[in-house]
């Protein structure tokens, strides 16, 4: 079976996994953060630091990698993978490279955010 059948069976296990886990975090705990994206965010951390461990250790084919990695993993949060990245460069001593990835995927993603919104904003207001 081609490498993408994995990935696409681990994104929807993933993805489906990211839905109940969030839904059931927003159904049990209301208050002032998004504790939904957050619970699986840092659930998604903790599983790929996990796993990645276990992944040195061991011998897994690279289908197995794909679909846990990039599929389950990957449709769960990509913030797992930012964190794991992050890691692996303060791991390797690359400390100005871990804190500049960290300062810009977090700077420069919320204000892209914002950006987003207000172009999309301009967008629709000239399609009115």
């Amino acid at each position: 079976m081609p490498i993408i059948i994995y990935i696409a069976i681990g994104g929807a296990a993933g993805a489906l996994l990211r839905y109940s886990i969030s839904g059931y975090t927003y159904k049990y705990f209301n208050g002032f953060l998004p504790w939904g994206t957050l619970a699986v965010n840092l659930l998604g951390c903790f599983a790929i630091g996990f796993l990645w461990n276990i992944f040195e250790n061991f011998a897994y084919s690279p289908n197995t990698r794909a679909f846990i990695f990039i599929g389950i993993l990957g449709a769960f949060t990509t913030f797992s993978t930012f964190g794991l990245e992050s890691f692996n460069l303060l791991r390797e001593g690359e400390i100005k490279y871990a804190v500049l990835n960290i300062l810009v995927s977090n700077i420069a993603g919320i204000a892209l955010v914002f950006v987003g919104f207000i172009v999309s904003r301009y967008l629709f207001n000239l399609l009115r």
